[in-house]
Formats: C-alpha cells, sequence, structure tokens
C-alpha cells in the first residue's frame, strides 16, 4: 500500500491565519484539550461534534492517549477538511469565511519526530480520518508504508476519502520553530502572514501555493 510514499515525507497543519500572532507568542501550537483550558485569539475552523468525538477516540498504540490530547497534522495540503471549509455548507461547520484565508504550516515528518522523541511526547499515525468511529494507529515509522499513499495524495479523493485523511498526532504541543514553510493562497494573506511573523525569531519561508487550494 506504501506506493508513492515521498522520500522525506512532510505533514501540514491548516489554521486560520488570525491564530498566528497567538501561535509564535507562545512558540506553540496547542492541542484542543489544551485549548479547553486557554482560552487564544483567533478564529477556530473545526467541526465542535468532530472535535468533541477526538476528544475521547482513544490511540492504541499509546493505551490513554486520547486523538484531542494531540495537535493533528495531515500528510498532504489540499485536504478534505478544507474542501469542507471552501465549500462551507456543512451543518456542523460554524466557520464560513472559506478557503482564502485558511494557511498551511508545514513540518518534516522525521524532524518532527526527533523533537518529538527528544521531548518525550508522544507521537502516532493514522491510516484514515482519526475523527472517524473507526481508525487504526501506528507509532513506528517503519510502518509508514502502511499508508494509502496514493489516496493521500490524490485530488479526486472521493471514493477514498478516509484514507486521504491519514493524520500524524503529536501529543499536547507542536513547536513554531519546527515549521518549515507556510503557504498561503494569495498576496494578501502572504501580507498578514509576513506582519504575524514580523518580530518572531524564527521565521520560516511563506509561499503562495494556489495548488494547495481548491
Amino acid at each position: 500500500m506504501g506506493r508513492g510514499r515521498p522520500l522525506a515525507p512532510k505533514i501540514y497543519h491548516i489554521a486560520h491565519v488570525d491564530r498566528l500572532a497567538s501561535i509564535v507568542a507562545d512558540g506553540f501550537l496547542w492541542c484542543d484539550a489544551e485549548l479547553r483550558q486557554r482560552v487564544r485569539p483567533g478564529t477556530s475552523i473545526g467541526m465542535t461534534g468532530i472535535k468533541q468525538r477526538r476528544l475521547t477516540n482513544s490511540l492504541t498504540s499509546h493505551p490513554g492517549l486520547f486523538v484531542g490530547d494531540c495537535v493533528p497534522f495531515y500528510f498532504c495540503p489540499r485536504s478534505v477538511m478544507l474542501y469542507v471549509i471552501h465549500m462551507a455548507n456543512h451543518r456542523e461547520l460554524a466557520y464560513r469565511g472559506g478557503q482564502g484565508p485558511i494557511v498551511h504550516l508545514e513540518a518534516d515528518l522525521c524532524e518532527t519526530v526527533a523533537w518529538a522523541d527528544q521531548q518525550e511526547r508522544k507521537w502516532a499515525f493514522t491510516l484514515s480520518n482519526a475523527g472517524s468511529g473507526y481508525f487504526e494507529d501506528r507509532s513506528d515509522l517503519a510502518q509508514l508504508d502502511e499508508i494509502d499513499w496514493e489516496a493521500v495524495q490524490a485530488r479526486d479523493w472521493r471514493d477514498r476519502k478516509e484514507e486521504k485523511q491519514a493524520e500524524f498526532l503529536i501529543e499536547r504541543s507542536f513547536p513554531w520553530v519546527v515549521v518549515r514553510r507556510v503557504g498561503v493562497q494569495s498576496a494578501r494573506v502572504h501580507g498578514q502572514v509576513q506582519a504575524a511573523i514580523r518580530t518572531a525569531v524564527h521565521r520560516p519561508d511563506v509561499e503562495v501555493m494556489r495548488a494547495w487550494y481548491y
């Protein structure tokens, strides 16, 4: 199933551009369980019902750790969730601002795992959508070939929607310094990102990546 696996897999987290300032100030992206304890400025783009379910979806590779205890990433840009945001017609989606203000935070998988191991943070990856009622998870990079990489990379994913949503999960928080690139849809949002990170010690590349959007 590992056909098409990248030599150096990247991972992607999507967020509203107005979240960046607080992410930079904190130095971290926080998991949903942590965000319930912290009130951070910015627009939430998730679906409440799914977020709630993720707080009780447990990981078999780390007993006692729940999906909602982890910061989630996809293995591709232009995700299924971004399509839902773009269409803005899902009854559980409160955010209706479209994909324009959404930014992709890109990191290297192996660099992220090395950081997590050094910090003694648990991590895992799933073979499908971790917000669904059933999924399988792994915590060994040697098992990456079990991901359906062709589905992950597919632009027409109608018949493999769940597999395209394979996730990487890192316990509690993800460090801003490991973000290597910020992808945006437009020059306007490019400018907003640059303004948000102008005073940051770590300033990743910011690029207009229209192919990452619908």
